[in-house]
């Protein structure tokens, strides 16, 4: 059929659809090394650079489907791999090499798209998608070299012990100490003293609390401070949470520098915590509590069913009047260490059930996505927050623990009146009390001990000494009924339905 249109029209059609062709040419290029890396120049380019960038990009799909079955089928090994500092230097590189790579063949697709032939209008947008798709691929490679970089920064800084301890009777217990150093104090006294007993297996875990006026605090017979202290920790002041400072302060007359990888301050409380619990303890952690208020911001808060309106103030700065007031709230990291510490208009043993219910939030609230989102924040508050003997080879252990601890119930013991009268303590109750805590755990299926459980372990147990009528108020309801309260005083229960 005869075209009857004139020339200059035709001209113009054929112009047109030559211009769709060739931007279609140009996008299908840059789209194909975005998908494919090297496919756009096996097709229209450098083969030989094509083929390179594919073997790389199959190599990567190949690491990528392992770390998938790796993810499904062997959790722990993953992790391992995700600690070890050397792989994480090496992966490291290899991302900063990656990204640059990968925007080489970007640019190499828009020349290959030929845009000196595009037309006028279409080469602005042909030019912009290729810089947004070098900004976005090599930016998101360069984001996680740094998240990378800042997670060997912090296993190397905080987990740099080398010593591996052994789960003991298929548990590992790990010392928890809250600390609140700094230039108004003398030494380092544990504020807060905490057992966790987990089990290796299903991720169990019962948590001990240690009232850190404990007298009377026994060592065993193979620690050093046995030889000061033959028969009990029995000096003036001398409570379970000054046995740090006085084993510092002592160590040199001692003779005493370092036990391994700790001080004689630390190795002094592990061992009396060990005599006073009967457990084998196989590493402690220490968090500076600033900088636990600078994890919880980090993490963008916690949220905490509050018991009672709790002060925000000490007893020398009472007419500060601020309060973290009851109800289920979300408190930022100053209203969270405030919670977990303060002992106006309550006690130490209040505090010890608070402590509980913040670091059981903690665990709950703590999601990949969170932690992933504010990594930089997390491992800059870490540094400062936290000081362990855990050393990096047991990363994966306890990240793998951790992951099952969040869908097991939390059980608790308490060592504070009327049960355990602490400037009198009967140890050999102490020890009975968390052996049967651990036994109920693991043998009802992780099911917490209730009051009812730990009244008729009790039966046997002659108490030590009344409790104080404020004690006693604190203890319970008055009814008999379990009251969800974290300052009851004689109790093992399940932390979620007491917090």
């Amino acid at each position: 059929m005869h075209d009857d249109r004139p020339t200059s029209s035709r001209t113009s059609t054929t112009r047109t659809a030559s211009e769709r062709i060739q931007l279609r040419r140009a996008l299908t290029l840059t789209l194909m090394t975005l998908v494919v890396p090297g496919s756009a120049q096996v097709a229209a380019g450098n083969k030989r650079l094509g083929r390179v960038a594919l073997r790389v990009w199959i190599a990567c799909l190949v690491a990528g489907a392992v770390l998938l079955l790796l993810a499904l089928f062997a959790r722990t090994s993953l992790m391992g791999l995700m600690t070890d500092a050397r792989l994480l230097t090496l992966l490291r590189f290899l991302l900063l090499a990656g990204a640059v790579f990968w925007a080489v063949l970007i640019v190499d697709a828009w020349r290959l798209g030929q845009p000196l032939r595009l037309a006028r209008r279409h080469r602005p947008w042909v030019a912009g998608l290729n810089g947004a798709l070098c900004l976005v691929t090599a930016g998101a490679l360069v984001f996680a070299a740094h998240l990378v970089s800042v997670s060997t920064g912090v296993i190397d800084t905080v987990f740099a012990a080398t010593t591996t301890s052994k789960p003991a009777d298929g548990r590992y217990n790990v010392l928890l100490m809250g600390s609140d150093s700094g230039a108004d104090r003398t030494g380092m006294r544990p504020d807060s003293l905490n057992v966790a007993s987990i089990d290796a297996k299903t991720g169990r875990t019962v948590i001990i609390g240690l009232p850190r006026n404990l007298e009377d605090v026994p060592f065993p017979s193979d620690s050093f401070m046995k030889k000061e202290f033959p028969k009990t920790f029995d000096c003036e002041g001398c409570y379970l949470n000054a046995v740090n400072t006085w084993a510092e302060d002592h160590a040199q007359e001692l003779g005493v520098k370092k036990v391994g990888e700790r001080t004689p301050g630390i190795q002094a409380t592990i061992d009396a915590v060990e005599e006073i619990t009967g457990l084998r303890l196989n590493y402690y952690a220490l968090v500076n509590m600033a900088g636990f208020a600078k994890l919880v911001d980090a993490v963008g808060g916690v949220t905490v069913d509050v018991q009672e309106r709790t002060p925000m103030f000490g007893h020398d700065d009472a007419w500060k009047q601020q309060y973290v007031e009851a109800g289920r709230r979300k408190l930022n990291g100053e209203q969270a260490l405030w919670y977990a510490r303060s002992r106006v208009l309550n006690n130490d043993f209040s505090r010890m059930g608070r402590q509980k219910c913040v670091m059981t939030a903690m665990l709950r609230e703590l999601s990949p996505r969170k932690v992933l989102m504010n990594v930089e924040k997390i491992a800059d508050s870490s540094k400062t927050l936290l000081d362990t003997d855990i050393p990096a080879r047991d990363l994966n252990v306890f990240m793998e623990l951790a992951l099952k601890a969040k869908s097991q119930p939390v059980s608790s013991v308490s060592l504070v009146p009327p049960v355990i009268y602490t400037g009198n303590p009967d140890y050999d109750k102490v020890r009975t009390l968390i052996s049967r805590a651990i036994a109920t755990s693991e043998g009802h299926g992780g099911r917490p001990a209730t009051d009812g459980i730990l009244a008729a372990s009790l039966t046997t147990l002659t108490p030590q000494a009344p409790a104080a009528s404020s004690t006693a108020t604190s203890a319970g309801t008055g009814t008999g009924a379990p009251a969800k309260d974290p300052t009851r005083a004689n109790q093992t229960d399940d932390v979620d339905a007491t917090c």
